[in-house]
């Protein structure tokens, strides 16, 4: 019999239960309307023994300056505020104005209370402004004409969700999501003191873990006092069977508590992080809680065989099973000579298979209850 590593945080509760939200600045770009108007002004002829006075330098300098500065009465403005779904405006959202023309495209993007402006836009052309977010889908406005001098304002700017995203939280990045809720996690235990961290109870805001995070908690399980009580009762529970054959007394003891032992870290190590690194998959069982009996129990009973990719989808769970596969080929190194062989190999895999559906199914029905930190959360 094995100590399955990875699930003490189920199967050893089982055991004792069964014994007893970037900074962006606002930028504006001058339209072509309000530019430097260029002028040439030529005097009436001037005989050439009488020239005109010869207008000073500064002087012309400074009258040029004040037509280049002063606004077009005729040229307009379009401006706007843009919104996500939820009504709160967005920072940094690109809003790109065309008129049909290439080289009179203008892009700005929205300031610190999510709004953008463009100026000295031409009256009788017709316009329109395309918004884009990061994460949001594409907004585009219908057909602006501008009168002259008119200001006007696009309403209704709101930028949606594609449509496979039911619900987005804004956090500086996932990584902060991901690990916050992997603390949470590490502090759900059975009666206070058994590990039950690879369980997810909020699954509806649930992020994928990263690479990191995958071998922290694995480690942090192997490691736990409680996992090595785990296969230090398993021991004796094979030491009394004699099984396997190693011999009797304190030696067999320490070689049974060893191979129990080594079985649950290398089974979490590869099925709780190698592997699920590798295959961008979730380690963790996603509680259900809501539901028929009928359909929490189909749900836990699959999840040996099924689980949630990185993505979110559903996929067979090769993650555990090619873990509970090399965990169990792994234990021929050190059991007795008597024990190799494809045999030990499959009732291995048959033994940790077995836990584990045993193990998700006091989850969904038992554990929760039983778990203090689960059962505050909604």
């Amino acid at each position: 019999m094995r100590f399955a590593g990875r699930f003490v945080c189920a199967v050893f509760p089982a055991i004792f239960l069964f014994l007893g939200c970037a900074v962006v600045s606002y930028s504006q770009q001058e339209g072509s309307g309000a530019g430097v108007m260029n002028t040439t002004t030529q005097g009436p002829a001037v005989p050439a023994a009488a020239p005109a006075p010869a207008v000073p330098a500064a002087s012309a300098s400074v009258a040029e300056q004040a037509m280049a500065s002063a606004p077009d009465p005729q040229t307009g403005y379009i401006s706007g505020a843009v919104q996500d779904a939820y009504g709160d405006l967005v920072e940094g959202a690109t809003a790109v104005l065309e008129d049909g023309t290439p080289a009179d495209r203008r892009t700005v993007e929205t300031n610190d209370i999510g709004t953008f402006q463009f100026a000295g836009l031409r009256p009788g052309v017709t316009y329109h402004v395309k918004v884009t977010g990061k994460g949001f889908l594409d907004w585009t406005s219908q057909a602006i004409v501008l009168k002259p001098g008119e200001f006007f304002t696009i309403t209704g700017i709101q930028l949606k969700l594609p449509e496979s995203v039911s619900s987005v939280t804004v956090y500086s990045d996932t990584a902060q999501i991901a690990t916050e809720q992997v603390q949470i996690e590490e502090h759900q235990r059975v009666l206070g003191f058994i590990p039950n961290f690879y369980v997810v109870y909020d699954s509806q805001n649930v992020v994928p873990m990263t690479k990191k995070l995958k071998f922290q908690l694995a480690f942090k399980v192997a490691t736990d006092p409680v996992s090595f009580a785990g296969a230090a009762f398993i021991a004796g529970v094979d030491q009394a069977s004699d099984t396997p054959d190693y011999r009797q007394g304190w030696k067999g003891y320490g070689q049974r508590f060893g191979a129990n032992y080594t079985d649950g870290f290398t089974d979490i190590m590869f099925g709780g992080a190698i592997l699920p690194v590798l295959l961008h998959q979730d380690p963790r069982y996603y509680y259900q809680g809501t539901g028929t009996t009928k359909s929490r129990l189909i749900h836990a009973l699959s999840y040996p065989f099924f689980c949630k990719g990185d993505n979110g989808k559903m996929q067979p769970n090769y993650s555990t099973m090619g873990g509970d596969l090399i965990s169990s080929s792994l234990s021929n190194l050190y059991y007795p000579t008597s024990n190799r062989g494809a045999g030990l190999v499959f009732s291995n895999f048959a033994i940790g298979t077995g836990e584990r559906a045993l193990s998700t199914v006091l989850q969904e029905f038992v554990l929760r209850r039983l778990t203090p930190s689960a059962k505050k959360q909604n």
